[in-house]
């Protein structure tokens, strides 16, 4: 049987011009049936925003190579954090993310029932997921592509097969 992703609602935040003033945002909940049903969705998470390498490398690679993702079919490429929603809106900001959609597991609900949530606490960094990424068909894991080294307080942060170019390649070969 193959996995499907976990049944979870991330609190996210939205822009609403409506409200006026300098922080239009407003609390939008969006389920994991939001983000997967009916859809090929290419997903890679990352142990926080604005750390070096989820920075200048893995989702800077993820936004580049958009538009070969969707050529492949998919409908769309997220970036899963252990962070609150203003901190991946920021990092998203600073990143000039404009297709990667960035969103916040600030519990770290769906990276725990991923079975991704790890101890990041030798860097300080509390619970953080590990790195990894797959794609998904309508809410089915059909390829995951898991960092080597899986465990609490990993002393080195590998990233080697949940970069972008793997899961491009992947899907050209299916």
């Amino acid at each position: 049987m193959t996995q499907q992703v976990p049944n979870v609602v991330f609190k996210t935040r939205v822009r609403n011009e409506a409200l006026g003033g300098p922080n239009p945002f407003e609390w939008k909940e969006v389920s994991s049936d939001d983000i997967f049903k009916g859809k090929k969705v290419v997903v890679f998470s990352l142990p926080g925003a604005f750390t070096p390498t989820c920075s200048t490398s893995h989702l800077p690679r993820y936004e580049e190579l958009y538009d070969q993702f969707k050529a492949q079919g998919v409908d769309s490429v997220v970036c899963v954090s252990v962070n609150d929603a203003f901190v991946m809106f920021q990092w998203g900001k600073s990143q000039n993310a404009k297709n990667v959609f960035l969103l916040p597991d600030g519990n770290g609900d769906f990276t725990r029932l991923m079975g991704m949530l790890v101890k990041k606490e030798n860097v300080g960094f509390g619970f953080r997921s590990w790195r990894y990424s797959m794609f998904v068909d309508d809410g089915a894991i059909e390829k995951m592509f898991v960092e080597p080294g899986f465990s609490d307080n990993f002393g080195a942060d590998p990233f080697e097969v949940s970069d972008a170019d793997t899961m491009l390649a992947y899907l050209k070969g299916r």
